[in-house]
């Protein structure tokens, strides 16, 4: 975010700039409450209370900020967003009420992803007062939690492979006490062949390695969360077009969320036995490439025909969600950067929710509308697992037709998970093409505040 310091702070009283927020309906009233210069002021600067709308009215010596929201009894995460992104630098309290859920989008909507390049013209801090002091704690770490995961898409493949991934999982470890296992080189071809695989032929520094921290008490029920690492992925011998390798740096969005996920779960203390899983890899071109036409053995025993070495982060996966299934968990997460079939679907703002048990996906999709970060549920179709059918190996990983590809790649996985274990699976872009109040272009996140507060519902209360 824009700078080191808390950009929601106590309400105890200090000088601030006032916020008024009003809508379209109500302005009229409100306004006739002015005097005429700062109706005249208003009027210059186009206000009308419209959604987004940001004014600067004067008052005696100093001035206070008006804006336009859908409802001022209700606010989304996003009502304070614009606010946030266009008012100078200074501390901030809103007049009638409290800000509630907008406490979140005023975080985030002064992210800057600053490591190359620095703003032209930066701006300082604009904090915002509360008197809902217990909320400040919260709302801090998941604001953090998702400019984590835009840092980390956000970085380019060079500086975010394989090995900046198990960085990012050490200090995480560090951070909570937690117990972290890397398995790289000869043990990963023998433990997770699948996910040694689909790395092999990147350069050594960007070799392929699968991440496992444990963390909390034995004997609390045992959570799992998946991230695919997919560092950069050119496709493989299938390799993508210019264009659709352009943006492949985010084929690693779904470690990003799970590591931010692990973060708030840990950093709540949320009472269960946390595994975070994530293989990280670089689908790499090179004479060691796996082929299309390869069968490639897994950690599950299942052998695996590869009909596209495109289709490769369901590959390793495959092998994490074994891996998670041992611990015989109460509940498995995962997130990936699937599928170009679920961004057709859904397009860039829903992830895909895919999930065994439909009280987990009413769950989610509760969460999801209550904060702001809605998924949208896709089915796991009986009728579909035969297309996954292989004439040589137990499955194929990839499906001969064009049909739906989400829900296809889905039934993968799910040959995977454990028998009798809750899953849910997001299928999720972890970019945003078009800015959005507290939500710039570039990499984000997707799914992680419904996955995060429904773990808050089902294990932590509230």
């Amino acid at each position: 975010m824009a700078d080191k310091q808390p950009l929601i702070q106590p309400d105890r009283g200090q000088e601030a700039i006032s916020i008024h927020l009003v809508n379209r309906d109500g302005f009229a009233g409100w306004v006739k409450t002015l005097s005429a210069s700062q109706r005249a002021a208003l009027e210059a600067q186009k206000f009308d209370g419209g959604g987004y709308q940001v004014g600067i009215v004067p008052d005696g010596d100093s001035w206070f900020a008006v804006g336009g929201v859908a409802n001022p009894d209700e606010l989304s995460s996003w009502c304070m967003a614009r606010l946030a992104e266009s008012l100078p630098a200074g501390t901030y309290r809103r007049a009638q009420g409290e800000p509630g859920p907008a406490l979140h989008g005023w975080q985030t909507a002064q992210y800057v992803f600053d490591r190359y390049k620095q703003p032209e013209r930066p701006v300082g801090p604009r904090v915002l007062l509360t008197r809902e002091v217990k909320a400040i704690d919260p709302a801090i770490a998941e604001a953090e939690a998702v400019c984590l995961v835009r840092d980390l898409v956000n970085t380019p493949a060079e500086d975010m492979g394989p090995a900046a991934l198990e960085e990012q999982c050490e200090a995480l470890a560090r951070r909570h006490s937690a117990t972290l296992k890397v398995t790289r080189g000869d043990a990963l071809e023998q433990e997770y062949p699948m996910v040694h695989a689909v790395g092999r032929a990147a350069a050594r520094h960007h070799a392929p390695r699968i991440m496992q921290l444990s963390w909390g008490k034995e004997g609390d029920p045992v959570l799992a969360i998946v991230g695919k690492g997919v560092c950069f992925d050119s496709g493989g011998l299938d390799v993508k077009s210019a264009t659709g390798m352009l943006l492949m740096k985010k084929d690693m969005g779904g470690a990003a969320h799970a590591i931010a996920l692990a973060g708030l779960v840990m950093g709540a203390g949320l009472p269960v036995r946390l595994h975070l899983l994530v293989p990280a890899v670089e689908n790499a071109i090179s004479g060691n490439s796996f082929r299309p036409g390869d069968v490639l053995k897994s950690r599950k025993g299942l052998t695996v025909e590869i009909g596209n070495t495109d289709a490769e982060g369901r590959l390793i996966l495959g092998d994490a969600l074994q891996r998670a299934s041992e611990e015989k968990p109460e509940l498995i997460l995962d997130f990936a950067t699937l599928t170009g079939a679920a961004r057709v679907a859904l397009g860039p703002d829903y992830p895909a929710l895919m999930t065994r048990e439909d009280t987990t996906a009413e769950a989610l999709i509760a969460a999801g509308k209550a904060h702001d970060d809605e998924p949208w549920r896709l089915p796991l179709p009986e009728a579909y697992r035969e297309w996954l059918n292989s004439d040589i190996a137990d499955t194929s990983n990839a499906h001969a037709n064009s049909f739906a590809g989400a829900s296809v790649a889905g039934l993968f996985l799910d040959k995977f998970v454990g028998e009798g274990i809750d899953w849910a699976h997001f299928d999720t872009f972890a970019w945003r093409p078009q800015a959005k109040p507290g939500r710039p272009k570039g990499g984000d996140a997707y799914g992680l505040r419904a996955a995060w507060h429904m773990l808050r519902a089902r294990f932590g209360g509230a």
